[in-house]
Parts: structure tokens; sequence; C-alpha cells
């Protein structure tokens, strides 16, 4: 189970607006642009992300059914900001993974104690 939705929300209007400036800079962390599914407004979604094997993988903490995720999922693919370059990732897709294998051992204990096991996997889209 991920983490509940309140505290989801609390950092959407908290949290979130604090880590969008920095953590395009983090290692492990990056920022989601993506568009709206409805209104097309560009949104910017502070997440843990790694990269492995050629693949960008997102915990999703609280769960596929997220906002962001189903934008992402609808419009075939975003951007990510991360360590100060852009980057355009395709091919979303969800996979259930009990053994956290595409995630760094620190962030996976954390991630086995918060029952996190979702995650959503985009390919770099080298066509642009």
């Amino acid at each position: 189970m991920p983490l509940p939705r309140a505290l989801g929300r609390l950092n959407r209007v908290g949290l979130n607006r604090v880590l969008r400036h920095f953590v395009t800079w983090v290692p492990g962390f990056g920022l989601v642009v993506h568009p709206g599914r409805r209104t097309g407004q560009v949104y910017r979604t502070p997440v843990n992300l790694f990269t492995r094997d050629g693949h960008f993988t997102i915990a999703l903490t609280y769960g596929t059914q997220t906002d962001w995720v189903r934008n992402v999922l609808a419009a075939g693919g975003c951007d990510v900001i991360t360590r100060g370059r852009q980057i355009r990732l395709r091919d979303p897709r969800i996979v259930h993974d009990e053994s956290r294998a595409a995630i760094r051992p620190l962030e996976r204990v954390f991630l086995r104690v918060a029952r996190v096991a979702d995650f959503i996997v985009l390919d770099r889209d080298d066509r642009f």
C-alpha cells in the first residue's frame, strides 16, 4: 500500500512548492514536466528518479492513480529535469516489482518499509 493520499495532497500544496526549486540538482531526484489531460496546462512534479540500463524509473509513492501519473500515461511521455538537464522520456509503463530491483539499496529499504512496489518506467526519447 502506497503512502496515504492525504499526505500527497499536503505535499502538493506545501512541500512540493519548496522542493521544485532544488530537486533538479540533487542526485536521485528530478522534476517531471507534464501536460494536464484536460487543460493542457504544464505541471511540474518533484519525484525520486532512478536510472538503470537506459531506463528511467520513478517510484509511485502515492500509487498509480495520482494525477501526474495519469497525465504522463495519457501523453505517452514527459520531460524530466535532473542534474540540470532536461530529458524527453517516452513509452511510460507501470511496473509492479516487489524486489525493487531498479532502485538503489538505500532507497529500496525506505520503499520496502513504505510498502511501495509500483513504479513508472520510461525510456529516453532520442528523436528530439
